[in-house]
């Protein structure tokens, strides 16, 4: 068989695996949601100027396309809404590995 095609069958099967099914690096994601200043905004139990990630979780469990909403809040950049009433363009994560953004997506839909 050609890479390629060994190389789609794995990323289709990954798609059908459910959430949990799937290896999620949560000590990687916490660096780089630290790294990235996302924790600024976001705690993982509770709220700050932006929902706490167990907020986000429960809100998406259970959605088959809670995944794919999630990588295009993060990549693109749309406006959110503060506390305080004023809006700010959401920071987008500056790493390009799509890996480490899945990982982060997945970490927070296991909380």
């Amino acid at each position: 068989m050609k890479p390629f095609i060994i190389a789609g069958a794995l990323s289709a099967a990954a798609v059908l695996l459910p959430q949990t099914a799937l290896a999620v690096d949560a000590e990687a994601a916490q660096k780089l949601t630290r790294a990235e200043g996302c924790l600024r905004c976001h705690g993982i139990d509770r709220g700050k100027d932006g929902p706490a990630y167990k907020e986000v979780a429960a809100k998406h469990r259970g959605k088959p396309d809670a995944e794919a909403k999630l990588t295009q809040h993060l990549s693109s950049g749309h406006k959110v809404k503060f506390p305080d009433g004023h809006e700010e363009d959401h920071k987008i994560p500056k790493t390009k590995d799509q890996e480490q953004i899945r990982n982060v997506i997945q970490w927070i839909l296991s909380l």
